[in-house]
Order: structure tokens, then sequence, then C-alpha cells
């Protein structure tokens, strides 16, 4: 997709929609709506940033894979016999058919369903039958997709050369992650959720929290609702929340300090290619977790942790995750754009390796905060949907607490806007 196609008659000109978009304003009604504008940003944004897929827990053996899609794209994640992570593009090398059409599951060799080609688990070609002599297996490999593992999260980009800057975040976010020990865990459930509503949306959605007071009764019991405002700026209302969060972040930056963790923001969400934020943040109620009153949902603390009392490691990554980790268990949200309309929410909750089920934690318990959360976002985001679809959408102005969605767009507008100069 180039600006031409999209700048064609009956298309939407991009260029000049990106142009005027006003900075702490949403964007115009196409660029939600447009299925032209949704393959410009498969093209020209995602396929061409590192994408959050999966975790190390999904692949822990040798053959295990998942299978991601993202808007045309299928990738297949896979351990393979040296028990290397690979990524590899879930296309025959045949005539073209979809390899693996499970969502998950284990091989010993990957089979072509079709004509029976078998490729090895780092995408070699095995065999091909009846082929004439002098075939050259070697070169009819499946094509690998460029990974990386993070402290056990597993990140693909799909561009031939991907954003060098990645190294930077990997070194800066990992001393908060590696203490979590998230490639010794298992997954303890994992949620699919089909939001109708653009990929955009739904990122645009999570990066504010000016919504969860009236709209997140389970998130608040212990995430503070005066996320995202200035120290200035905290409403008469929400002070009594904003006082019991100073006291419970003296109380989590005393205990980290004696332990050596890293807490501090580091918020870079809109000036380089892989944007990020990473913070460890203090929780309401006992502290603890995300459940109803803040105790931890597993008594098997990840890691070597030795207290439930360390908070959330909150950590963002532009353009299609964020995650929560936490001493007794962590969240990892995945954002896969199907169309221009909808939008799979993958959320995959882990426990330490050795958790044992009804022992150590209660499923409903672990999985209830977050579970009640998706599905009043998912509302919310397709009432966007519908709003943003209507000729009498105007973009309005964000409201201060809701700087990291005007990030977003932001870094949305230059990526695009750095495709369409090439």
């Amino acid at each position: 997709m180039t600006s031409t196609t999209l700048a064609a008659p009956g298309g939407p000109d991009l260029a000049g929609l990106l142009v005027r978009r006003a900075s702490g304003q949403p964007l115009e009604s196409v660029l939600y709506t447009s299925p032209a504008v949704f393959d410009f940003d498969v093209t020209a944004v995602l396929a061409r940033t590192w994408l959050f897929v999966a975790t190390e827990a999904e692949v822990r053996e040798p053959g295990d894979f998942v299978t991601v899609e993202v808007g045309p794209y299928s990738v297949i994640v896979v351990r393979d016999d040296d028990e290397v992570v690979r990524a590899l593009h879930n296309v025959c090398r045949h005539r073209g058919a979809r390899v693996l059409a499970e969502r998950s599951g284990s091989v010993g060799n990957i089979v072509c369903g079709y004509h029976r080609w078998t490729y090895a688990t780092d995408g070699s070609l095995l065999h091909a039958g009846d082929q004439p002599k002098g075939f050259d297996k070697s070169c009819l490999g499946l094509k690998p997709v460029h990974v990386r593992v993070v402290a056990g999260l597993v990140f693909v980009c799909l561009a031939d050369q991907p954003p060098a800057d990645f190294d930077e975040v990997v070194a800066t976010v990992s001393p908060y992650l590696l203490p979590h020990q998230l490639h010794r865990t298992k997954v303890a459930a994992q949620v699919d959720l089909v939001e109708e509503a653009n990929w955009k949306l739904v990122m645009e959605n999570n990066r504010e929290c000016y919504h969860c007071e009236g709209g997140h009764p389970e998130l608040i019991c212990t995430f503070f609702p005066t996320y995202g405002y200035a120290e200035g700026e905290i409403p008469a209302r929400l002070q009594p929340a904003h006082e019991r969060y100073l006291r419970a972040e003296a109380a989590l930056e005393e205990t980290c300090d004696k332990r050596g963790l890293p807490y501090a923001a580091v918020e870079d969400l809109d000036g380089r290619v892989s944007a990020f934020r990473v913070q460890r943040e203090a929780l309401d109620g006992a502290g603890e977790s995300y459940t109803l009153d803040g105790r931890a949902a597993c008594t098997r603390l990840l890691g070597d942790l030795d207290t439930p009392l360390l908070g959330r490691v909150s950590l963002h990554t532009q353009p299609n995750a964020w995650f929560h980790v936490l001493a007794d268990h962590a969240v990892t949200f995945s954002v896969l754009p199907l169309s221009a309309g909808r939008t799979l929410l993958r959320t995959t909750w882990l426990v330490h390796e050795d958790a044992v089920e009804d022992t150590d934690y209660d499923l409903d318990t672990l999985t209830h905060v977050w579970r009640e959360t998706n599905q009043q976002d998912s509302v919310f985001c397709a009432r966007a949907q519908l709003g943003v679809s209507s000729p009498g959408y105007q973009p309005g102005p964000y409201a201060p607490s809701e700087y990291q969605v005007d990030a977003f767009i932001t870094w949305y507008v230059d990526r695009a806007r750095e495709h369409l100069a090439r």
C-alpha cells in the first residue's frame, strides 16, 4: 500500500490527514474506519516495528508452537530442537498454503497439510516428495521472521530490517523484569477477546485511566484512579486516593531499595521507533496483587522473590502491548489487528512454573479483575468505534491525564509520515 493508492479517487488522502492532525486531539474518522488505512497501518507501522506476540511459557518445550495473525500475516513462533525460540512465516514454500492451522500445539516436525512438505522446527525443509533430480532443499525453508526474547517475552518484527533502537529498550526494561524470572513460569490462563474496534482505539483506551473511576470498579480496588494526573491537577474527589498512593509509593520504594530493585519511571513514548514506558508502581488495598482486596492471588511467588509487596512492574510498548508483572503472577496483553473494525486482544496470566492450581492459586481469583476489566473496555471500544464512524464525529481535546494517548497517536502519525516520505 502506497500513498498514491490511498490518494486515488475514492480513497483517503492519508498524507493530508496526517499533516493536519492537531496535537492533543484524536485522529479523524477515516483513520479509524477505512479498510485502505488499515492495510496501510499493517504495511507502514505494524510490520516495521517490534510486536509482542507471545510468552516463552507458551513454547516451553522443543516443538511447542503458537501461531499469531497480524492483518494478512501469519507467523509461527516455535521452540526448535536446540531450544531456541524462532519465528517463521506460516506459508509453505511449495504453493503458499497455510502450514499450521492450529492456534497452538506441539510438533516433531512442521508438516504442511496440503502436499506434506515437511520442515524442521528451525524452518529448514526436510522432505518434499516427487521432486526432480537435483532439487535443492536448502533454499526452500520456511521464511524466517526476526524474533527477540526479552526476559521471557517474545517479540517479532516483520520488516527486512527491524528497528535497531530496540536494543536500548531491552537494556532499559530488563532490570525491571528479570527478578520475576518470567522464563520460569507457566500459563495459568489465556483469553482471546475480539473487540469490535480499530486497533488504534483499543490502544488509546489502554493508555489512559480517565475512564477507570466510573468504568472499572474491580480494577480500581487496586489500581489508583489518579494514574496519569500531574501532581497539581488531581481533582478534590481523588485526593484521598492520592494520599493513599503517596504512602504506598513511599513504602514500595523502601522495599525496593532494600532489594536493589529499580522502580523509577522511564518514559519515551513518542520520540523513537521502539517507544516504551516502564515503572514499578504501588497498588492500592493490601498492595500485593490485582485482586478485589489487593492480596496475593498466588502463594507461590515468581522467581526467588521474598515478599508479595512489590507493586506492579507496568510496561507499555508501542504499538501493541502492555504488561503488569507482580510478585505473585504476571499478566500480558497483546493487541493483534484483524481488520479496520476488529481487533484481537490476547490476555495471558502467568504463574510460577511450580505453582499448583487449587493449591497455590484459585484460577477465578487470579483472573477475575482483568477478565472483568477487559470486558468493560471491549464495550467502551465498541462504542468509540460506532462514534468515530458517525458523520457527526469531530475530534475533541484530550484531558491532561490522557497525555499517554496523545503520545501514542503522535507516535503513530510519526511512523506513518516517515513511511510516506520514503
